[in-house]
Protein backbone atom coordinates (compact mmCIF):
# COMPACT_ATOMS: atom_id res chain seq x y z
CA UNK A 1 0.00 0.00 0.00
CA UNK A 2 1.22 3.23 -0.64
CA UNK A 3 2.05 6.02 2.19
CA UNK A 4 0.62 8.60 1.00
CA UNK A 5 -3.36 9.34 -1.44
CA UNK A 6 -4.05 12.14 -3.47
CA UNK A 7 -6.14 15.17 -2.25
CA UNK A 8 -7.46 18.18 -4.55
CA UNK A 9 -8.61 21.47 -3.56
CA UNK A 10 -9.38 24.79 -5.29
CA UNK A 11 -5.48 25.05 -6.04
CA UNK A 12 -4.84 21.59 -7.94
CA UNK A 13 -3.72 17.84 -6.44
CA UNK A 14 -1.68 17.39 -3.59
CA UNK A 15 -0.08 14.43 -1.41
CA UNK A 16 -1.10 13.56 2.05
CA UNK A 17 -0.18 10.80 4.07
CA UNK A 18 -2.66 7.97 3.53
CA UNK A 19 -3.47 7.52 7.40
CA UNK A 20 -4.17 11.53 7.96
CA UNK A 21 -7.62 12.68 8.58
CA UNK A 22 -6.58 16.17 6.85
CA UNK A 23 -7.04 17.21 2.81
CA UNK A 24 -4.93 18.96 0.41
CA UNK A 25 -5.47 22.41 2.91
CA UNK A 26 -3.43 21.07 5.99
CA UNK A 27 -0.85 19.60 3.75
CA UNK A 28 -0.02 22.80 2.06
CA UNK A 29 0.35 24.69 5.63
CA UNK A 30 2.88 21.76 6.77
CA UNK A 31 4.14 21.93 3.61
CA UNK A 32 4.73 25.99 3.91
CA UNK A 33 5.32 26.64 6.98
CA UNK A 34 8.29 24.67 8.66
CA UNK A 35 8.99 27.35 10.99
CA UNK A 36 9.12 26.35 14.97
CA UNK A 37 7.75 22.95 14.73
CA UNK A 38 5.27 23.91 17.74
CA UNK A 39 1.52 23.15 16.87
CA UNK A 40 -1.49 25.28 17.90
CA UNK A 41 -2.06 24.90 21.64
CA UNK A 42 -4.12 21.79 22.77
CA UNK A 43 -6.67 24.17 24.04
CA UNK A 44 -6.95 25.97 21.32
CA UNK A 45 -7.75 23.21 19.15
CA UNK A 46 -10.00 21.94 21.72
CA UNK A 47 -11.82 25.15 21.68
CA UNK A 48 -12.12 25.21 17.78
CA UNK A 49 -13.80 21.71 17.56
CA UNK A 50 -16.61 23.12 20.22
CA UNK A 51 -17.14 25.59 18.03
CA UNK A 52 -17.53 23.53 14.80
CA UNK A 53 -20.02 21.66 16.77
CA UNK A 54 -21.99 24.59 17.54
CA UNK A 55 -22.30 26.03 14.40
CA UNK A 56 -23.22 23.02 13.36
CA UNK A 57 -26.17 22.52 16.13
CA UNK A 58 -27.36 26.25 15.19
CA UNK A 59 -27.42 26.01 11.34
CA UNK A 60 -29.47 22.52 12.14
CA UNK A 61 -31.58 24.72 13.89
CA UNK A 62 -31.93 27.73 10.93
CA UNK A 63 -32.00 24.86 8.10
CA UNK A 64 -28.41 25.57 6.69
CA UNK A 65 -27.22 21.91 6.45
CA UNK A 66 -29.81 18.91 6.73
CA UNK A 67 -29.95 17.25 10.45
CA UNK A 68 -28.06 14.37 9.15
CA UNK A 69 -24.69 16.63 8.17
CA UNK A 70 -24.85 18.38 11.13
CA UNK A 71 -25.54 15.59 13.47
CA UNK A 72 -22.63 13.77 11.85
CA UNK A 73 -20.05 16.90 12.41
CA UNK A 74 -21.01 16.77 16.32
CA UNK A 75 -20.58 13.28 16.05
CA UNK A 76 -17.15 13.88 14.49
CA UNK A 77 -15.86 16.37 16.95
CA UNK A 78 -16.87 14.01 20.32
CA UNK A 79 -14.93 11.38 18.63
CA UNK A 80 -12.11 13.71 18.22
CA UNK A 81 -12.50 15.25 21.97
CA UNK A 82 -12.77 11.58 23.33
CA UNK A 83 -9.22 10.53 21.96
CA UNK A 84 -5.77 12.26 21.11
CA UNK A 85 -6.95 14.92 18.78
CA UNK A 86 -3.54 17.15 18.74
CA UNK A 87 -2.11 14.47 17.05
CA UNK A 88 -4.28 15.44 13.55
CA UNK A 89 -3.65 19.45 13.73
CA UNK A 90 -0.24 19.65 12.69
CA UNK A 91 0.16 23.19 11.70
CA UNK A 92 2.90 25.63 12.90
CA UNK A 93 1.65 28.22 15.18
CA UNK A 94 3.71 30.89 12.71
CA UNK A 95 1.29 30.32 9.99
CA UNK A 96 -1.07 32.66 8.03
CA UNK A 97 -2.12 35.43 10.47
CA UNK A 98 -6.03 34.80 9.96
CA UNK A 99 -5.48 31.24 11.28
CA UNK A 100 -7.14 30.08 8.06
CA UNK A 101 -5.21 26.88 8.16
CA UNK A 102 -5.90 26.06 11.24
CA UNK A 103 -9.75 26.76 10.49
CA UNK A 104 -9.38 24.58 7.10
CA UNK A 105 -7.50 21.82 9.37
CA UNK A 106 -10.37 21.94 11.51
CA UNK A 107 -12.84 21.85 8.58
CA UNK A 108 -10.91 19.03 7.21
CA UNK A 109 -10.92 16.52 10.17
CA UNK A 110 -14.43 16.85 11.08
CA UNK A 111 -15.58 16.48 7.37
CA UNK A 112 -13.24 13.13 7.12
CA UNK A 113 -14.89 12.04 10.37
CA UNK A 114 -18.17 13.18 9.90
CA UNK A 115 -18.67 11.45 6.44
CA UNK A 116 -17.50 8.01 7.49
CA UNK A 117 -20.56 8.69 10.51
CA UNK A 118 -23.15 9.71 7.46
CA UNK A 119 -22.30 7.20 5.08
CA UNK A 120 -21.73 10.27 2.25
CA UNK A 121 -19.89 13.30 1.44
CA UNK A 122 -19.64 15.78 4.29
CA UNK A 123 -17.80 18.93 2.80
CA UNK A 124 -15.46 20.80 4.81
CA UNK A 125 -16.12 24.25 3.37
CA UNK A 126 -19.91 23.90 2.41
CA UNK A 127 -21.03 22.19 5.70
CA UNK A 128 -18.23 21.70 8.61
CA UNK A 129 -17.51 25.93 7.74
CA UNK A 130 -21.14 26.93 7.22
CA UNK A 131 -21.81 30.14 7.82
CA UNK A 132 -18.40 30.88 9.00
CA UNK A 133 -14.94 32.35 7.69
CA UNK A 134 -11.50 32.50 9.29
CA UNK A 135 -11.73 35.72 9.88
CA UNK A 136 -14.67 35.31 12.24
CA UNK A 137 -14.03 31.46 13.79
CA UNK A 138 -10.59 31.83 15.01
CA UNK A 139 -10.41 35.52 16.47
CA UNK A 140 -14.02 33.62 18.37
CA UNK A 141 -11.52 30.77 19.26
CA UNK A 142 -9.30 32.73 20.85
CA UNK A 143 -12.15 34.14 23.06
CA UNK A 144 -13.47 30.65 23.98
CA UNK A 145 -10.32 29.13 24.67
CA UNK A 146 -8.95 31.45 26.56
CA UNK A 147 -12.40 31.65 28.36
CA UNK A 148 -12.21 27.95 29.08
CA UNK A 149 -8.42 28.33 30.32
CA UNK A 150 -9.33 30.92 33.03
CA UNK A 151 -12.48 29.19 34.35
CA UNK A 152 -10.43 25.70 34.29
CA UNK A 153 -7.23 26.50 35.53
CA UNK A 154 -5.90 30.02 36.08
CA UNK A 155 -8.96 31.78 38.30
CA UNK A 156 -9.22 28.32 40.70
CA UNK A 157 -5.52 28.15 40.74
CA UNK A 158 -5.28 31.79 41.93
CA UNK A 159 -7.89 30.98 44.42
CA UNK A 160 -6.31 28.09 46.05
CA UNK A 161 -3.02 30.68 45.81
CA UNK A 162 -4.74 33.21 48.21
CA UNK A 163 -6.40 29.94 50.45
CA UNK A 164 -3.25 28.97 50.88
CA UNK A 165 -1.54 32.49 51.98
CA UNK A 166 -4.81 33.53 54.09
CA UNK A 167 -4.13 29.95 56.13
CA UNK A 168 -0.13 30.39 56.33
CA UNK A 169 -0.90 34.44 57.36
CA UNK A 170 -3.04 32.85 60.52
CA UNK A 171 -0.13 30.14 61.34
CA UNK A 172 2.74 32.60 61.13
CA UNK A 173 0.86 35.64 62.79
CA UNK A 174 2.69 35.53 66.57
CA UNK A 175 6.10 36.03 64.75
CA UNK A 176 7.41 39.87 64.40
CA UNK A 177 10.45 40.13 61.52
CA UNK A 178 12.38 43.19 60.67
CA UNK A 179 10.68 45.00 58.18
CA UNK A 180 12.82 46.11 54.87
CA UNK A 181 12.98 49.09 52.66
CA UNK A 182 15.31 49.30 49.75
CA UNK A 183 16.68 45.79 51.45
CA UNK A 184 17.77 47.70 54.16
CA UNK A 185 16.71 47.51 57.74
CA UNK A 186 13.44 49.20 58.79
CA UNK A 187 10.85 49.24 61.28
CA UNK A 188 9.40 45.68 62.49
CA UNK A 189 6.23 43.83 60.62
CA UNK A 190 4.51 40.32 61.21
CA UNK A 191 4.76 38.01 59.33
CA UNK A 192 1.03 37.79 58.78
CA UNK A 193 1.27 41.48 57.86
CA UNK A 194 3.58 40.72 54.99
CA UNK A 195 1.41 37.35 53.73
CA UNK A 196 -1.98 39.74 54.15
CA UNK A 197 -0.18 42.01 51.66
CA UNK A 198 0.53 38.64 49.01
CA UNK A 199 -2.45 37.65 49.36
CA UNK A 200 -4.19 41.18 48.49
CA UNK A 201 -1.78 41.24 45.47
CA UNK A 202 -3.39 38.55 44.51
CA UNK A 203 -6.53 38.44 45.09
CA UNK A 204 -6.69 42.07 43.18
CA UNK A 205 -5.21 40.66 40.52
CA UNK A 206 -7.81 38.04 40.25
CA UNK A 207 -10.43 40.52 40.24
CA UNK A 208 -8.49 42.18 36.95
CA UNK A 209 -8.48 39.10 34.83
CA UNK A 210 -12.00 38.23 35.94
CA UNK A 211 -13.04 41.88 35.02
CA UNK A 212 -12.32 41.20 31.85
CA UNK A 213 -14.64 38.18 31.20
CA UNK A 214 -17.93 39.90 30.10
CA UNK A 215 -15.51 41.30 26.70
CA UNK A 216 -13.75 38.05 26.58
CA UNK A 217 -17.09 36.00 26.74
CA UNK A 218 -18.52 37.98 23.73
CA UNK A 219 -17.71 36.46 20.15
CA UNK A 220 -16.96 38.02 16.86
CA UNK A 221 -18.84 34.86 15.30
CA UNK A 222 -21.52 35.75 12.65
CA UNK A 223 -19.53 38.79 11.09
CA UNK A 224 -17.68 36.13 7.94
CA UNK A 225 -15.60 37.98 6.20
CA UNK A 226 -15.35 41.25 7.04
CA UNK A 227 -17.72 41.94 9.87
CA UNK A 228 -21.21 42.35 7.74
CA UNK A 229 -22.51 38.88 8.28
CA UNK A 230 -22.11 37.98 4.66
CA UNK A 231 -23.08 34.10 3.94
CA UNK A 232 -24.07 33.35 7.67
CA UNK A 233 -28.18 33.51 8.44
CA UNK A 234 -29.03 36.32 10.47
CA UNK A 235 -29.72 34.49 13.38
CA UNK A 236 -27.17 32.14 13.78
CA UNK A 237 -24.28 34.84 16.13
CA UNK A 238 -27.29 33.99 18.37
CA UNK A 239 -28.01 30.77 17.84
CA UNK A 240 -23.95 30.09 18.04
CA UNK A 241 -23.61 31.56 21.18
CA UNK A 242 -26.50 29.74 22.98
CA UNK A 243 -24.98 26.01 21.19
CA UNK A 244 -21.36 26.95 22.89
CA UNK A 245 -22.65 28.04 25.85
CA UNK A 246 -24.75 25.11 26.48
CA UNK A 247 -21.68 22.80 25.19
CA UNK A 248 -18.94 24.52 27.65
CA UNK A 249 -21.35 25.75 29.90
CA UNK A 250 -19.94 28.79 30.13
CA UNK A 251 -22.12 32.18 28.70
CA UNK A 252 -21.10 33.09 25.76
CA UNK A 253 -22.99 36.01 24.07
CA UNK A 254 -22.17 37.80 20.38
CA UNK A 255 -20.64 40.49 20.49
CA UNK A 256 -21.87 43.95 20.16
CA UNK A 257 -19.89 45.28 16.97
CA UNK A 258 -18.07 42.43 14.40
CA UNK A 259 -16.14 44.79 13.10
CA UNK A 260 -14.19 45.73 15.98
CA UNK A 261 -13.76 42.07 16.87
CA UNK A 262 -12.78 40.71 13.75
CA UNK A 263 -10.35 44.09 12.88
CA UNK A 264 -8.70 43.93 16.41
CA UNK A 265 -7.97 41.72 19.24
CA UNK A 266 -8.20 44.55 22.02
CA UNK A 267 -9.55 42.22 24.35
CA UNK A 268 -6.90 39.78 23.90
CA UNK A 269 -4.38 42.70 24.77
CA UNK A 270 -6.16 44.10 28.02
CA UNK A 271 -6.57 40.24 29.10
CA UNK A 272 -2.76 39.96 28.22
CA UNK A 273 -2.07 42.82 30.57
CA UNK A 274 -3.76 41.48 33.63
CA UNK A 275 -1.66 38.43 32.80
CA UNK A 276 1.03 40.67 33.14
CA UNK A 277 0.12 42.13 36.45
CA UNK A 278 -0.75 38.69 37.87
CA UNK A 279 3.46 37.75 36.77
CA UNK A 280 4.96 40.89 38.46
CA UNK A 281 2.73 39.81 41.57
CA UNK A 282 3.70 36.37 41.54
CA UNK A 283 7.14 37.73 40.98
CA UNK A 284 7.57 39.67 44.38
CA UNK A 285 5.73 36.58 46.06
CA UNK A 286 8.46 34.47 44.89
CA UNK A 287 11.38 36.98 45.04
CA UNK A 288 10.23 37.79 49.13
CA UNK A 289 10.51 34.01 49.67
CA UNK A 290 13.77 33.70 48.34
CA UNK A 291 15.39 36.63 50.12
CA UNK A 292 13.59 35.02 53.23
CA UNK A 293 15.50 32.16 52.88
CA UNK A 294 18.46 33.29 52.10
CA UNK A 295 21.26 31.58 54.01
CA UNK A 296 20.72 29.74 56.29
CA UNK A 297 24.04 31.47 57.84
CA UNK A 298 25.14 33.96 55.76
CA UNK A 299 21.82 35.39 54.46
CA UNK A 300 18.86 36.10 56.22
CA UNK A 301 17.67 32.95 57.43
CA UNK A 302 13.92 33.86 58.66
CA UNK A 303 12.26 31.27 57.25
CA UNK A 304 13.19 27.72 55.94
CA UNK A 305 11.84 26.53 52.66
CA UNK A 306 10.83 23.01 52.14
CA UNK A 307 13.78 20.62 50.59
CA UNK A 308 12.77 19.18 47.68
CA UNK A 309 16.16 18.43 45.89
CA UNK A 310 19.47 18.95 45.63
CA UNK A 311 20.68 21.77 45.26
CA UNK A 312 24.46 21.91 43.57
CA UNK A 313 26.33 19.11 41.71
CA UNK A 314 29.53 19.74 43.32
CA UNK A 315 28.26 21.44 47.08
CA UNK A 316 27.15 18.50 49.37
CA UNK A 317 23.92 19.68 51.05
CA UNK A 318 22.69 22.62 49.32
CA UNK A 319 19.67 23.33 49.17
CA UNK A 320 17.88 25.69 47.04
CA UNK A 321 14.53 27.73 46.68
CA UNK A 322 13.34 26.13 43.59
CA UNK A 323 9.91 27.23 43.16
CA UNK A 324 10.32 30.53 43.96
CA UNK A 325 12.89 30.24 41.04
CA UNK A 326 10.83 28.42 38.96
CA UNK A 327 7.93 30.82 39.79
CA UNK A 328 10.02 33.71 38.74
CA UNK A 329 10.83 32.56 35.04
CA UNK A 330 7.31 31.91 34.66
CA UNK A 331 6.50 35.11 35.58
CA UNK A 332 9.69 36.22 33.07
CA UNK A 333 8.05 34.47 30.43
CA UNK A 334 4.27 36.10 30.45
CA UNK A 335 5.99 39.62 30.58
CA UNK A 336 7.24 38.71 27.32
CA UNK A 337 4.42 36.76 25.84
CA UNK A 338 2.46 39.91 26.67
CA UNK A 339 4.92 42.21 24.67
CA UNK A 340 4.65 39.93 22.02
CA UNK A 341 0.94 40.36 22.28
CA UNK A 342 0.97 43.89 21.83
CA UNK A 343 2.82 43.82 19.24
CA UNK A 344 0.39 41.01 17.45
CA UNK A 345 -2.48 43.50 18.84
CA UNK A 346 -1.33 46.29 16.20
CA UNK A 347 -1.68 44.33 13.48
CA UNK A 348 -5.01 44.81 13.15
CA UNK A 349 -4.98 46.08 9.51
CA UNK A 350 -8.54 47.47 8.48
CA UNK A 351 -10.72 44.85 8.87
CA UNK A 352 -8.75 41.72 10.06
CA UNK A 353 -5.80 41.52 12.22
CA UNK A 354 -3.14 39.45 10.93
CA UNK A 355 -1.15 38.37 14.01
CA UNK A 356 -4.20 35.56 15.25
CA UNK A 357 -2.26 32.21 15.37
CA UNK A 358 0.72 33.61 17.62
CA UNK A 359 -1.85 35.86 20.06
CA UNK A 360 -3.75 32.30 20.58
CA UNK A 361 -0.97 30.91 21.21
CA UNK A 362 0.97 33.55 23.86
CA UNK A 363 -2.22 34.04 25.78
CA UNK A 364 -3.04 30.38 26.31
CA UNK A 365 0.49 29.90 27.08
CA UNK A 366 0.68 32.75 29.51
CA UNK A 367 -2.66 31.26 31.10
CA UNK A 368 -1.31 27.31 31.74
CA UNK A 369 1.84 28.69 32.69
CA UNK A 370 0.67 30.69 35.52
CA UNK A 371 -2.16 28.34 36.55
CA UNK A 372 0.50 25.59 37.38
CA UNK A 373 2.73 28.00 39.28
CA UNK A 374 0.72 29.22 41.19
CA UNK A 375 -0.20 25.94 42.49
CA UNK A 376 3.19 25.20 42.91
CA UNK A 377 4.05 28.10 44.92
CA UNK A 378 0.84 27.84 47.12
CA UNK A 379 1.80 23.63 47.80
CA UNK A 380 5.41 24.09 47.67
CA UNK A 381 6.60 26.70 48.99
CA UNK A 382 4.20 28.92 51.22
CA UNK A 383 2.18 26.03 52.91
CA UNK A 384 5.46 24.23 53.96
CA UNK A 385 8.04 26.77 54.88
CA UNK A 386 9.05 27.15 58.24
CA UNK A 387 9.52 29.80 60.85
CA UNK A 388 13.28 30.50 61.85
CA UNK A 389 12.06 32.34 65.33
CA UNK A 390 15.66 33.03 66.83
CA UNK A 391 16.63 34.28 63.75
CA UNK A 392 13.61 37.36 63.47
CA UNK A 393 14.64 38.04 67.38
CA UNK A 394 18.17 38.21 67.10
CA UNK A 395 17.88 40.54 63.82
CA UNK A 396 14.97 42.72 65.94
CA UNK A 397 17.19 43.19 69.13
CA UNK A 398 19.72 44.91 67.08
CA UNK A 399 17.73 46.44 64.61
CA UNK A 400 18.80 50.68 65.33
CA UNK A 401 15.45 51.88 63.18
CA UNK A 402 13.71 50.60 66.27
CA UNK A 403 14.21 54.16 67.44
CA UNK A 404 11.73 55.98 64.98
CA UNK A 405 9.60 55.02 67.77
CA UNK A 406 10.93 57.35 69.87
CA UNK A 407 10.77 60.41 67.23
CA UNK A 408 7.51 61.91 68.94
CA UNK A 409 9.29 62.05 72.72
CA UNK A 410 12.87 63.08 71.80
CA UNK A 411 12.95 64.46 67.94
CA UNK A 412 14.34 63.18 64.44
CA UNK A 413 18.11 64.54 65.22
CA UNK A 414 18.40 62.83 68.53
CA UNK A 415 16.76 59.68 67.66
CA UNK A 416 19.20 59.31 64.69
CA UNK A 417 22.13 60.10 66.47
CA UNK A 418 21.10 57.46 68.81
CA UNK A 419 20.93 54.80 65.91
CA UNK A 420 24.10 55.82 64.12
CA UNK A 421 25.54 55.19 67.80
CA UNK A 422 23.94 51.53 67.98
CA UNK A 423 25.55 51.11 64.28
CA UNK A 424 28.88 51.68 64.91
CA UNK A 425 28.81 50.10 68.23
CA UNK A 426 26.86 46.84 67.36
CA UNK A 427 24.72 47.16 70.43
CA UNK A 428 21.10 46.75 71.23
CA UNK A 429 19.22 50.16 70.40
CA UNK A 430 17.51 50.05 74.02
CA UNK A 431 20.95 49.82 76.12
CA UNK A 432 22.17 52.80 73.83
CA UNK A 433 18.56 54.97 74.18
CA UNK A 434 19.06 54.20 78.09
CA UNK A 435 22.27 56.39 78.00
CA UNK A 436 21.23 59.30 75.89
CA UNK A 437 17.90 59.98 76.99
CA UNK A 438 16.28 60.50 80.02
CA UNK A 439 13.69 57.63 79.54
CA UNK A 440 14.15 54.37 81.95
CA UNK A 441 14.38 51.19 80.70
CA UNK A 442 10.67 50.21 81.46
CA UNK A 443 9.62 53.35 79.61
CA UNK A 444 12.09 52.19 76.73
CA UNK A 445 11.00 48.55 76.79
CA UNK A 446 7.04 49.79 75.99
CA UNK A 447 8.17 52.04 73.56
CA UNK A 448 10.19 49.57 71.54
CA UNK A 449 8.30 46.66 72.02
CA UNK A 450 8.43 45.60 68.26
CA UNK A 451 4.85 43.87 67.93
CA UNK A 452 3.45 47.10 69.50
CA UNK A 453 5.50 48.69 67.29
CA UNK A 454 3.42 46.45 64.28
CA UNK A 455 0.02 48.03 65.12
CA UNK A 456 1.07 51.71 63.91
CA UNK A 457 -0.35 54.61 65.65
CA UNK A 458 2.06 57.21 67.99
Amino acid sequence: MSDTRIERDSMGELQVPAQALYGAQTQRAVDNFPISGQRMPAQFIRALLLAKAAAANANIELEQITAGQGQAIVKAVEQLLAGDFIQHFPVDVFQTGSGTSSNMNANEVIATLASRVLGEPVNANDHVNCGQSSNDIIPTTIHVSAALALHEQLLPALGHLVQVIEAKSVQVHPYVKTGRTHLMDAMPVRMSQVLDGWAAQVNAAKAHIEATLPSLQALAQGGTAVGTGINAHPQFAAGFARQLSTLTQVEFTPGQNLFALIGSQDTAVALSGQLKTTAVALMKIANDLRWMNSGPLAGLGEIELQALQPGSSIMPGKVNPVIPEATAMVAAQVIGNDATIAVAGQSGNFELNVMLPVIARNLLESIELMANASRLLADKAIASFKVNEGKLKEALARNPILVTALNPIIGYLKAAEIAKTAYKQGRPIIDVALEHTDLSRDQLEALLDPEKLTAGGI
